[in-house]
């Protein structure tokens, strides 16, 4: 049987918990999104790999279609990858059509320091977060053979009384439980008419026994 066919299952028979549901909502709603009548932006792109950047531009068209021109491959395959996540977390959903529609449990109810453990059921990604003052600091999956967590560091407080992450370590391990990989994500917003968009972007990783940086610079957004 498959796993996504066990974690369907298990979604029919796990009861939803109205406090574990409560309590995501809450921290689901603080997070900093785009509206729904917001369709996307374009601007001039730098990108690259230990201080060696080309330029080139960007197209985001909400809700999936990311363009990224630049005359590195490599380096363009990874921008655009890196934005188009960019603009799944921060395009706009509603929490009944994403998380919520899911069943939700707590977990363990110890005084961990990173908060309340909200577990979701039937996603097929075995999808777990830690809730703490409201807000969500951690989140971990599993994507195929690779689980990772994202530990989130720092959040800048918008007008609007919303967070957007700007400083988070995800840590990425092997079936067998081994640390592969660990990135630091470090973003600078640009602020373009009260619409909080990617202004920088600074990436530390492991490659070849050394720490390299990646880096994303965007400028000139137009909406």
């Amino acid at each position: 049987m498959k796993n996504d066919d066990v974690r369907g299952q298990e979604a029919v028979l796990v009861a939803d918990d109205p406090k574990a549901r409560e309590l995501l909502r809450g921290a689901y709603e603080t997070t900093y999104r785009w509206s729904k009548d917001f369709k996307g932006f374009s601007a001039r792109l730098s990108a690259g790999v230990n201080g060696k950047m080309v330029e080139g531009r960007v197209e985001v068209h909400l809700p999936e279609e990311v363009s990224v021109t630049l005359p590195d491959p490599e380096i363009s395959k990874w921008a655009e990858d890196q934005i188009g996540m960019m603009a799944v977390h921060r395009g706009h959903r509603s929490f009944d059509g994403s998380d919520g529609k899911h069943r939700l449990t707590l977990g363990e109810s110890d005084s961990h320091p990173l908060g309340a453990l909200v577990q979701i059921h039937g996603d097929g990604l075995n999808t777990r977060y830690r809730v703490n003052q409201g807000r969500i600091v951690q989140i971990n999956r599993n994507m195929g053979p690779i689980r990772f967590t994202i530990n989130v560091q720092d959040s800048r407080a918008t007008p609007d009384g919303k967070y957007l992450n700007t400083r988070y370590i995800v840590y990425y391990f092997t079936p067998s439980g081994d640390l592969k990989q660990v990135e630091s994500f470090n973003d600078e917003p640009a602020v373009v008419d009260g619409i909080f968009l990617p202004g920088k972007r600074t990436v530390f990783f492991s490659e070849g026994g050394q720490v390299s940086v990646r880096q994303m610079i965007f400028s000139d957004h137009r909406l």
